[in-house]
């Protein structure tokens, strides 16, 4: 196997498209686009890495200065990430209006992220460590570096047990 820095998603959609590549890392909704022409979906990330690719961000002043707003925002990203997994048709509609898409491409996008949106701050601390581990093989680093160094989840686990969560 031969790995090509193709570009970004779009491009690498066209290359799968004009034969030019035989696989692809493609997301919603090109992936569902992709298994349309005929291709298959060989994995899906939630199926196999625990990697955090977004999340939120603040320095440590505002987290300090402003611990209760950054807790309202948490709050609303755990309603919001509770909205989505049950209230399926719901999102799909959301999607839709926001991103302009039909409903076939909207449910596809849906499914095909939905699996992401886990309430589970165990699977969160996975994929850090998983990032500082995979960071200090990078900088050839030999010390342990603590998960408190670069991420505080405290906030988010007061936020979760306020909402009744894990």
């Amino acid at each position: 196997m031969k790995y090509l820095a193709v570009g970004p998603p779009d491009a690498r959609f066209a290359a799968l498209s004009q034969g030019l590549v035989d696989a692809a890392v493609l997301g919603p909704p090109l992936d569902f686009a992709a298994k349309k022409q005929g291709h298959n979906i060989l994995a899906r990330a939630d199926e196999v890495l625990i990697f955090p690719e977004t999340g939120l961000v603040a320095g440590v002043k505002k987290i300090q200065d402003r611990p209760d707003e950054i807790k309202r925002v948490i709050r609303a990203g755990i309603k919001a990430n509770r909205f989505i997994r049950v209230n399926r048709d719901g999102t799909i509609q959301f999607l839709m209006e926001w991103l302009k898409l039909n409903r076939e491409l909207a449910t596809a996008t849906y499914d095909s992220v939905v699996k992401v949106y886990d309430e589970d701050v165990n699977i969160c601390e996975k994929g850090l460590r998983l990032v500082i581990d995979e960071t200090k093989k990078t900088m050839k680093l030999n010390r342990e570096v603590p998960l408190s160094e670069i991420a505080d989840l405290s906030i988010l686990r007061e936020a979760q047990r306020e909402l009744g969560g894990k």
